[in-house]
């Protein structure tokens, strides 16, 4: 997506997320555990993922894994996708993949090894250049999700839990192509059930990464998080037409 979503030029990428974390306010005394970023264009959402990003701040260095997990938009896949790469390249450099952490999940019945959803696929991607300039060095542990279930997503998350170490993505948008005041409207449920813990409640209607989405509650659930809102808007809000517009939220769970 280097030269669509983003630039492809290296300086110019880098200076765009900055200036985009830059508009962020300070730091929230508290690092998270998990964040929901959206994973459009960064003209679209690009302020809101920062929002979500720029809570690692201070305490980034300290991140050596970030687990990134969205879902397929592309290629259909039977439960979970992990890559047999090495490797996931922006113009920023390459991320290396966290190898022993896949084999942790290899033998989990739903996962899978296959690269064809990972190359045409936006989702992950478009996170990493956030990533790699807030941390610098980290392994990454992408999945994408297709046809599984909440639970599958949860026990993925609860093996790749472990500690302060990792950090947990999921990368979803939020409603798509309805007029301005329509996707407010589901917009601000959808953020309402979020923040309750009410995963059994989003379908594909409320975030094209509902699954992601659904396991993490799940999991946070589980494991006594917090939740935050720290952004919530839509395409109409940033740039281009508001007849259909796509809406974007960022939380985060510590």
């Amino acid at each position: 997506m280097a030269g669509l979503f983003y630039p492809s030029d290296s300086d110019l990428l880098r200076t765009q997320v900055l200036d985009l974390l830059a508009d962020e306010a300070a730091s929230l005394n508290v690092m998270p555990k998990a964040l929901i970023a959206p994973h459009a264009g960064y003209t679209y959402s690009g302020r809101v993922a920062a929002a979500a990003f720029a809570t690692l701040r201070d305490g980034a260095q300290a991140i050596t894994r970030v687990v990134l997990i969205g879902p397929a938009h592309y290629v259909h896949v039977r439960g979970i996708a992990a890559p047999t790469v090495d490797a996931f390249e922006t113009p920023l450099g390459n991320v290396p993949v966290d190898v022993e952490a896949l084999r942790k999940i290899a033998d989990l019945p739903f996962i899978i090894r296959a690269d064809a959803p990972h190359e045409p696929e936006h989702a992950l991607e478009v996170e990493l250049p956030f990533l790699q300039t807030l941390m610098g060095s980290f392994q990454l542990v992408p999945l994408v999700v297709g046809d599984a279930a909440a639970k599958d997503v949860a026990n993925v998350l609860r093996q790749l839990w472990v500690g302060s170490e990792t950090l947990i993505v999921v990368s979803s948008d939020l409603s798509h192509y309805h007029s301005y005041e329509a996707a407010r409207r589901l917009d601000l449920a959808t953020a309402a059930a979020i923040e309750r813990g009410d995963w059994a409640s989003l379908g594909p209607n409320q975030a094209c990464g509902c699954l992601p989405i659904a396991g993490l509650l799940v999991e946070a659930g589980r494991r006594g998080l917090k939740t935050r809102r720290l952004s919530l808007c839509n395409s109409g809000d940033a740039a281009g037409s508001r007849d259909r517009v796509v809406g974007y939220g960022a939380w985060m769970f510590a």
